[in-house]
C-alpha cells in the first residue's frame, strides 16, 4: 500500500520468525533500524531481536543436545561405521567434553586409521590434556 516505516518492518520481523521464515527475519529487523525515526523505534526493535536472538540459542542448544543423542545412536547402532564415532567426537569437543570427544575419536581411528580429520582431532585432544 505504499507505506513503508519501522513499525510495519518490526511487526514483520516478529511474523516471520513466529512463522519459522527464519531467512526473513533479520532482513525485516535491519530494515525496521534503518525506517526508525527515534529511539523509541530503536528500542522496540532492538528489544524484539533480542527475543529472537534467545530462542534461537534455546533451539541451537537444543539442536545440539539432539544431534548428540542421534549420534550416539548411531554409534550404537552401526559401530562398524567410523562416522558416527567421528561426527560425535567433533561435537563432543566442541561442546566442551573432551573425555567422550577423545573416546570417540579413538573409536574412529581403530575403525579408520588413515582418516586425517580424525588424526587432527586426536592431536588436538592431546594438546587439551597436556596444558590440563
Amino acid at each position: 500500500m505504499g507505506v513503508y516505516n519501522c513499525q510495519l518492518y518490526n511487526n514483520l520481523g516478529l511474523c516471520c520468525f513466529y512463522a519459522q521464515q527464519y531467512d526473513m527475519t533479520l532482513s525485516s529487523f535491519k530494515r525496521a533500524l534503518q525506517l526508525a525515526a527515534n529511539d523509541e523505534e530503536v528500542a522496540d526493535v532492538w528489544y524484539n531481536m533480542g527475543h529472537v536472538a534467545v530462542v534461537y540459542s534455546v533451539l541451537a542448544y537444543q539442536c545440539f543436545k539432539l544431534a548428540k543423542a542421534f549420534l550416539q545412536t548411531a554409534s550404537a547402532l552401526a559401530p562398524h561405521m567410523y562416522e558416527p564415532h567421528y561426527n560425535f567426537s567433533t561435537l563432543s569437543e566442541r561442546m566442551g567434553d573432551l573425555q567422550s570427544s577423545y573416546t570417540a575419536a579413538q573409536k574412529s581411528a581403530a575403525l579408520f586409521p588413515e582418516h586425517v580429520n580424525t588424526q587432527q582431532l586426536i592431536n588436538q585432544l592431546k594438546q587439551h590434556f597436556a596444558v590440563l
